[in-house]
């Protein structure tokens, strides 16, 4: 499959289908076609994607698995709990005829036991459940030694990022703050369309080689 450039890679991944009808328990947003190329990109720059076995802890609708096996992965395990949004991932994953690259797999990604060459996702933020995002953190740690994850870019936030991170083994090799765009879908939303400020983090098991942190 030939390889995309970084802006068509995002365009492609905007055309995706969103949540139809998104779970605010689950803090269901729709990963931005930018953010997603944005994060992907920088895996493959690194050799986290091609030819490599990945996991997108909830998947959604399956716009980071896609991007994966876009930039050449061999195989991406597309784990998410919610079986409405599966379903509009099938569609997605099938509208770029991606079948033979993604399994989906319906589960709580604690469930998922399966080593895999590097971690994407783009947990909750803990906006409604407090702490959400910690147990996608957790199976990320146990089942690769790399990981990339989508966090908000806020100083609590960070803080905590740095030392659940190192409790776990694990160094920040990047941190890159980007926009991401929050389109009104909830009842508490005041605004059409919300940016707010996010980190795409890469983290790695320390005993694995150094990469230059950035900011």
């Amino acid at each position: 499959m030939k390889k995309m450039k970084k802006k068509h890679l995002a365009i492609t991944l905007s055309k995706l289908r969103g949540f139809q009808n998104p779970k605010v328990e689950l803090e269901q947003y729709r990963t931005p076609g930018s953010v997603a190329a944005e994060l992907l990109w920088l895996a493959h720059s690194l050799g986290d994607i091609e030819g490599k076995t990945v996991a997108d802890f909830g998947a959604g609708t399956g716009v980071l698995a896609a991007g994966a096996c876009l930039l050449g992965a061999e195989k991406v395990y597309a784990v998410e709990i919610d079986r409405d949004a599966l379903k509009i991932a099938r569609e997605n994953i099938g509208s770029l005829q991606l079948e033979n690259c993604i399994e989906l797999v319906c589960s709580d990604v604690s469930n998922f036991t399966t080593t895999v060459d590097a971690v994407i996702m783009n947990p909750p933020f803990g906006s409604q459940n407090p702490h959400a995002d910690r147990p996608f953190l957790l199976k990320a740690f146990e089942v690769s030694n790399t990981v990339y994850s989508i966090h908000l870019a806020k100083p609590e936030v960070r803080r905590f990022i740095d030392a659940f991170s190192g409790e776990h083994g694990f160094r920040i090799t990047h941190r890159i703050p980007v926009e991401f765009e929050l389109p009104a879908q909830f009842f508490f939303h005041r605004k059409r369309l919300e940016k707010i400020l996010v980190d795409i983090y890469r983290f790695e098991n320390q005993k694995r080689k150094r990469y230059m942190f950035r900011i």
